[in-house]
Parts: structure tokens; sequence; C-alpha cells
């Protein structure tokens, strides 16, 4: 019962975020699980969706309905299970609709911590910024003091510095899901040395009830999704930085981009990603590492000066991206930003320049949304590789460069003991930022 017990009054801490707006919807949809399996239907279930933006909470609070609505319409049975007993003349539209109201019943949007008197559990997805964390942990636990279970869904701060920060004595666990929460299968989990034991079984169960992907990292800034993510950002810059030695700025991150995605088969190329993740939260996390990585400087000076001239990336508040790097019209790329003239330069003016520059490529080049559906897949990617590997010319080379740079990162993530295997770092990468391979491979052993 201790995992039933943990729901009874459960908080997420920055409900109207992008990641904390996930997290609310999929922590709802199993605590009604729960309230529908107990016995005494007069037990309280009570989900605080706490945030600053009362506007942003009623905003949320539109997301959830819509979507504990989808998740009813595809699992029509589970909901008529919820009822059973009930009534067996109501209609499906009519237990959908009623499930949806009970669901939404479960939450209570808040903007005060005041509120959260008496929580068993708290879901913490403020943004990047230890300070801030601390300070929300700190209060909470004053007014809950000693038996408050905290998952937090930082990406980079060590989980032990908020413990022992906020005074928590071991009741809090690095709970990381990828974005978004509710599509995203992966969760890292990062425990401190003092995480008590219930609190690990209770994530354990929790990734279980959710349908989740566990992978354990150990507690090292960064962890492993932006343990690689950053180091292979600032690899991306750097060789940007070169080609603009002999290149325009925005033709030098075309290329680059290009050979990320295009020639490595990535969903996104490196500076679509940095603009998706948000570019002042990349610097947040590089910031966060940096000062506690001593052995490496990183930083990005580049991104110290988009941030100055506004160019920031992130999502709005409907989902649609931010210009950073690029400029997005209806979510295509459309232009490059150039610091020097402080303006996008379109990208219909860049793309023969790029590909004249990058030359040569294979005769066959795996295309990413049909490769990663692909059974043959692996077949397909070790022949392509194997041509890469083999053709000469700029853009084949510096693309090896960089699978073979993604490697050496990601073998580094082990030996550091950041990560527990080169499984772990495949499963994070394939799974979290869906890479159609894992960094971890023969694919770049020649070059």
């Amino acid at each position: 019962m201790a995992y039933e017990n943990q729901f009874k009054k459960v908080a997420v801490l920055g409900a109207a975020g992008k990641m904390g707006s996930g997290i609310l919807l999929l922590t709802a949809i199993e605590m009604a699980k729960i309230k529908f399996q107990q016995d005494d239907p007069d037990i309280d279930f009570i989900l605080y969706a706490m945030d600053v933006s009362e506007e942003g909470l009623k905003g949320v609070m539109k997301y959830i309905e819509k979507q504990v609505r989808k998740n009813g319409e595809r699992n029509p049975d589970q909901v008529k299970g919820y009822y059973n007993g009930n009534d067996q003349e109501m209609t499906e539209e009519y237990l959908l609709e009623k499930y949806v109201s009970d669901v939404i019943k479960l939450i209570k949007p808040v903007t005060l911590l005041g509120s959260l008197r008496d929580v068993d559990t708290v879901f913490e997805a403020v943004s990047e910024d230890k300070g801030l964390k601390i300070k929300l942990l700190a209060e909470i636990e004053n007014y809950n003091p000693g038996h408050v279970w905290y998952l937090t869904n930082t990406s980079s701060i060590p989980i032990g510095e908020l413990n022992e920060a906020a005074g928590l004595y071991g009741r809090i666990i690095g709970f990381h899901f990828y974005n978004p929460p509710a599509i995203q299968k992966l969760v890292e989990v990062i425990e401190s040395e003092d995480t008590v034991s219930g609190l690990k079984d209770f994530a354990q169960q929790l990734i279980e009830h959710m349908g989740k992907i566990m992978v354990p990292a150990n507690d090292i800034a960064g962890f492993i999704g932006n343990g690689h993510f950053i180091r292979d950002s600032l690899f991306g810059i750097k060789q940007a930085e070169k080609l603009s030695g002999e290149n325009s700025f925005p033709l030098a991150v075309y290329m680059v981009n290009t050979i990320s995605s295009r020639f490595l088969v990535r969903p996104m190329g490196i500076f679509q990603l940095i603009d998706y993740v948000g570019i002042d939260v990349v610097r947040l996390i590089m910031n966060v590492m940096n000062n506690r990585i001593k052995e490496e400087t990183i930083s990005s000076p580049l991104l110290d000066k988009l941030m100055e001239l506004g160019a920031k990336g992130g999502q709005n508040t409907d989902g649609s991206q931010k210009n950073g790097f690029f400029q997005y019209d209806d979510g295509k790329i459309t232009g490059i930003y150039d610091p020097e003239s402080r303006s996008y330069t379109p990208v219909s003016g860049l793309k023969e320049q790029a590909y004249v520059k990058l030359g040569s490529t294979p005769s066959y080049m795996p295309v990413w949304k049909e490769i990663i559906k692909d059974p043959e897949k692996d077949k397909k990617l070790e022949d392509y590789f194997v041509e890469l590997s083999e053709t000469d010319s700029p853009g084949a080379k510096l693309a090896m460069e960089y699978g073979k740079n993604s490697k050496k990162i990601a073998e580094k993530l082990v030996s550091d003991k950041v990560a527990f295997s080169d499984k772990d770092v495949n499963t994070i990468l394939k799974r979290g930022f869906f890479h159609a391979y894992g960094p971890i491979n023969n694919y770049f052993n020649k070059l």
C-alpha cells in the first residue's frame, strides 16, 4: 500500500510549464487509476497543480481535459472497467465524459506554496535554476517536515546538492522525464548517496505503472542525456566556427546542421535541437556542468552572444518554435541568424551553396523517419556508414569525424562512471533523443 498512499496528496511544481504540464497529465491519469481501484470511494485524492501563473494554469487545465479525453478514447475498455458494477446501460460516450470529469476533479490549481500542506509526494519541474529549486523544496519541507518524497525533473543539477541544501535527508530522487513527458517513454533516474530505499522502490513502481523505460545514471552533473547532448552541441558549434573562417556564418551553421542530421541520420540537426531545447536552457545546463566538471571548459561565447542579441529559441505557449539559430515559419526553417548583421539570412539562398561545399555523398542516404521503422535498419545503416567512410568529400569526412566524437563522448560517460554501461548511453540517445542508432557502435571506427 506504500505506493498507493504516496498518491493521496500529490503536487506538481511548475505545472503550467512545458515539462510540468506533461508530468501533471501522467500523474492525474495514474492517480485516477489508483482511486478507481479503492474499495472505499470516499477516500480523498488531491493533485495540486502549482504554478505562479494563473493564466498558465487555466491553459494547462484545458490541455489536461483534452488529453485525458484522448486517453479515454484510446482505452474504452479500461474506462468501462473503472465503473464496473454501476449502471450497465451507461453508454460509452457517457462513461468517457464521466471519466474526464472525475480525473479533472482530482486537480486543484494553486499559485501559493502555502497551499501544499500535508502533501505526500512532490514532482518538481521548475526551470533549471538550483537556487529556485532549493528555495521551493525547502519551503515545502518547512510546511511538511520529515515525510514528503520529492521527485525532481532536473536534467543536470546533482541530486545530492539539492538534498543537502534543502534539508531533505535523502527523500529526493532525480526523475528526469524527456520532452514531451506524455509521449516519451524514457525516464532517467538518479539517486544520491542518501536517497532512501522506499523512494527508490516508489520510483521504480511509478515507472512501471506509467509504462516508461528507466535508465539509471550516477549523480554527476549533466547525467547521461545532457552529458552527451551538451558536449555534442559544443562540438557542432566548434565545427561551425571553423567553417565560418572561409564561409559566412549562416552557411557554416547550415552545413553543420545538415551534417548532424542528414549525414548522421538524426531527427534534427544539432542547431535545430539547441533551438528546440532553448538556447537559454542550454546555457543554464552548461553553467551547471562547467561549475562542477573542472577538467573541461563547458561554455559557449557564441550562445552567450545569441542570448544578448535576443535569439533564444524554445517554444511559444502554443507549442510553436521560437526563433534561435534558425527562423521558423509554421515549423519550417526559413532563415539562419547572422550575429554580424543581426538578421536572418534566407535558407533558400544557402542550400545549393552548402551541398556544393559538402561535396559528393554515398549512393544511398537513409532518411531518418523512414529508416527508424525499417526492419532492416541495422544492415542498411552499416552499409551506409561503410560507404560514407569511403567517400572522399568534405561533408563525408566531417560527418565521420562528428560521429566518432559522439562515440568518444559516450564512451567517456561510461569510463567516468556517469553511466553504468554502454547500453544505458545508447538507450538514452535512442529512446530519449530518437536517434536511429546508439553513439557507441562500430560505424565510426574507420577514418
